[in-house]
């Protein structure tokens, strides 16, 4: 039949929490271990993907398999890339600042504390973000242009976090370069690439279900919207314009430079 199977996704939504909740549990684990919690932002895009993974497995007979197979690949490509990328930055630091901060805050037992406002909130937060990536696994039609339109988006976005993430890590690593505002490349188009990619990363895996059915769409088309508000109304955008404001340069950076969508910077007088 062609269409989409409402009771397969809905058998398919629990194991798909439970794979989040199981990621952020096994990363708890460690942080206790190691006294760091900053290592749940690794586990972010560990958590998509085996949420991927798991649908994936569940849905085998229901779906169109080459949709099945291109969701998982977009959605696990995305999410290792990013869990490598931050394990890397990350590699011989102490504690992030954003944490010591919101620990600060606890009242009682500063672990269970975060169990329950870093750990848990950022599995559910997965689990409702992928949705897109649940239920296009159970569309039944066949593969058409908003597939490929949602690859292509998925493809730009995935350029603008690798390439960004890159451009920086280089800009930092020179010596000469200390304290100063990366202005150079994609930093040049926006204050925010990686965040301006994951905004058409998820897009574009949202697309991907739209070839699904339209009720499909209506019924996931919270996740991309949820995660546009993180990135530009919540902890993404935001919290670094916060961080960053004081460093010298930035403001004439900011002034000149988008805030998040790309475009030539403007010039100075």
């Amino acid at each position: 039949m062609i269409g989409f199977d409402w009771a397969a996704f809905a058998r398919n939504l629990a194991p798909g929490a439970s794979a989040a909740l199981l990621v952020m549990a096994v990363t708890f684990a460690v942080a206790l271990r190691t006294g760091l919690h900053r290592i749940v932002d690794v586990a972010w895009g560990i958590g998509f993907t085996a949420v991927a993974l798991v649908s994936y497995v569940l849905s085998a007979g229901d779906g169109a398999p080459g949709r099945r197979l291109l969701v998982t690949v977009l959605t696990a490509v995305w999410g290792l890339r990013l869990a490598l990328h931050i394990a890397r930055r990350g590699r011989g630091h102490g504690e992030d600042p954003r944490y010591e901060a919101l620990l600060a805050r606890a009242r009682g037992n500063r672990d269970l504390y975060a169990l329950r406002i870093v750990y848990l909130l950022q599995g559910v937060l997965v689990w409702l973000v992928s949705l897109p990536v649940q239920a296009a696994q159970y569309g039944t039609r066949p593969m058409s242009a908003f597939a490929v339109a949602g690859a292509a988006l998925w493809a730009v976005g995935l350029f603008f976090e690798a390439v960004g993430d890159h451009q920086l890590a280089r800009f930092k690593s020179d010596p000469a370069h200390r304290g100063r505002v990366m202005d150079r490349g994609l930093w040049s188009l926006t204050r925010h690439p990686n965040y301006f990619g994951d905004f058409c990363v998820w897009w574009g895996v949202f697309l991907v279900t739209c070839d699904a059915g339209a009720g499909a769409a209506a019924v996931t088309v919270v996740s991309p919207l949820t995660m546009s508000y993180l990135l530009l109304r919540g902890s993404g955008k935001p919290l670094l314009e916060r961080h960053m404001a004081e460093r010298p340069g930035y403001a004439a950076y900011a002034a000149g430079t988008s805030g998040f969508f790309p475009r030539p910077p403007k010039r100075g007088p």
